[in-house]
């Protein structure tokens, strides 16, 4: 009876090692990709609101991306793909520092919306995005049901999302471009909670495990997902919602 008293005992101790660990580990999650948004929105308004600046990616007048303009579009793609393949080849600092690289680079990709948009609307859809995404966090740490089940058909949906913008960047079609909008924020804001509950998950079964390696990177990796959510759902509730200049 006492070793099976001392079992419990030691069972507790160690859920609650287990349950503090999983706040120091969402913390630095959040804290990461918070300081990756900050820095991708300083870099982008530092080049949107310079005519020198930005005419090094796109013409002021027309917006339109020279070679440099294409490269950096669609560099954080390929980044994004690297990043995923180099990670076990990376230490945690240098994953980290590989993120804040990345939101740099997807800042001068973005830096076209403080020509495009007005401030105040840019100011005002972060706003939302940002009320938005804490509650689709929050929904996706604090439920019990699965969502497990939504992963699939969520990244397939982006992979559509991905095919009918290049298409629609040929067509300049306003109805595609509304369409897309909509299911962009759908998408995003499902893997929002999808994301978030995975993480947790994630992180539970390897502390178990001890993997201590994995803890190292599983932080950063965490925030690039959970930054890509917020800056996509952010983007298309500013191509919905946004004043045009």
């Amino acid at each position: 009876m006492a070793d099976f008293r001392t079992m419990r005992a030691n069972a507790g101790v160690r859920t609650a090692a287990i349950d503090e660990g999983l706040r120091t580990h969402m913390n630095k999650v959040y804290a990461t990709m918070s300081v990756g948004t900050l820095l991708t929105f300083i870099v982008a308004w530092a080049f949107g609101t310079s005519d020198a600046l930005f005419s090094i990616l796109r013409d002021p007048r027309t917006l339109q991306p020279n070679i440099l303009g294409w490269i950096v579009m669609f560099a954080p793609l390929g980044m994004v793909f690297f990043f995923g393949a180099a990670l076990n080849r990376l230490s945690a600092a240098g994953a980290q520092l590989y993120f804040y690289a990345y939101a740099s680079v997807m800042g001068l990709s973005m830096s076209w919306i403080f020509m495009a948009f007005t401030g105040v609307s840019i100011a005002q859809v972060f706003l939302i995005t940002s009320i938005a995404f804490a509650g689709l966090s929050l929904v996706g740490y604090t439920t019990k049901k699965d969502l497990s089940g939504m992963g699939s058909f969520l990244v397939m949906g982006v992979i559509g999302l991905l095919v009918a913008m290049i298409v629609n960047m040929f067509l300049q079609s306003p109805a595609i471009a509304y369409a897309v909008s909509i299911l962009g924020v759908l998408i995003f804001a499902g893997l929002t909670a999808y994301d978030t509950q995975k993480i947790k998950n994630d992180y539970i079964q390897h502390a178990y495990a001890m993997d201590q390696e994995w803890l190292g990177k599983a932080a950063i990796m965490g925030a690039l997902n959970l930054y890509l959510d917020f800056i996509n759902m952010f983007m298309f509730l500013l191509q919905l919602f946004g004043n045009r200049d």
